[in-house]
């Protein structure tokens, strides 16, 4: 499924934001407005005494990623092994992160995501077209949690005070990206195996 905006104009749309398969799901979604003094930061949402830890998880992880490939060529079995302990240990690492912070009720909400950007409701209409905002998605049932810079294209209005919040992502790195792909595939795996 192509992504498309039926309340939009095709013509007023980027033709590569259409290159994005896009799903409508129930994902955990933390926003923060950027104002200029926020454009250095590397993460809006970090900042904490973790950051040292969790730079030399990735750091770590991609060690591993490296030694699994030159293992590869002689041991395949011993490399599934590796593999499959290794995304043991990734998928307990989400759920011990997001058990220490875990997300507010108000904080889960229903998106449309691509690769290329989200839609969210908003129950006010603070939003207006251009701003930059800092979002953090949470997404189950992996936990995975991609940081993007977004800019808002387009905000309607709804009949209840709130709007509808189009955003695409200016700045996302390729790992964050390829979390929301991978998502988005296995969203639409799990539809087609409840057909």
């Amino acid at each position: 499924m192509a992504v498309t905006t039926p309340h939009n104009n095709p013509a007023d749309i980027p033709s590569d934001r259409r290159d994005f398969f896009r799903i409508s799901d129930h994902i955990g979604l933390e926003i923060r407005k950027l104002g200029p003094e926020d454009a250095g930061k590397d993460n809006p949402f970090n900042g904490s005494h973790l950051e040292n830890l969790r730079s030399e998880f990735r750091r770590l992880d991609q060690d591993v990623r490296a030694h699994l490939a030159n293992l590869a060529e002689r041991d395949r079995l011993l490399t599934s092994l590796i593999k499959s302990l290794n995304g043991k240990l990734d998928t307990l690492a989400r759920i011990m992160a997001f058990e220490q912070n875990p997300l507010q009720p108000e904080d889960w909400q229903d998106v449309t995501l691509s690769e290329g950007g989200l839609s969210f409701h908003s129950s006010t209409s603070s939003f207006t077209p251009g701003e930059i905002l800092a979002l953090r998605m949470t997404l189950p049932p992996e936990l995975f949690q991609p940081v993007a810079i977004a800019r808002v294209i387009s905000v309607e209005p709804d009949g209840s005070g709130g709007a509808r919040v189009h955003t695409e992502f200016s700045d996302i790195h390729d790992g964050d990206r390829q979390q929301i792909a991978r998502h988005v595939m296995r969203w639409q795996i799990r539809q087609r195996q409840k057909e």
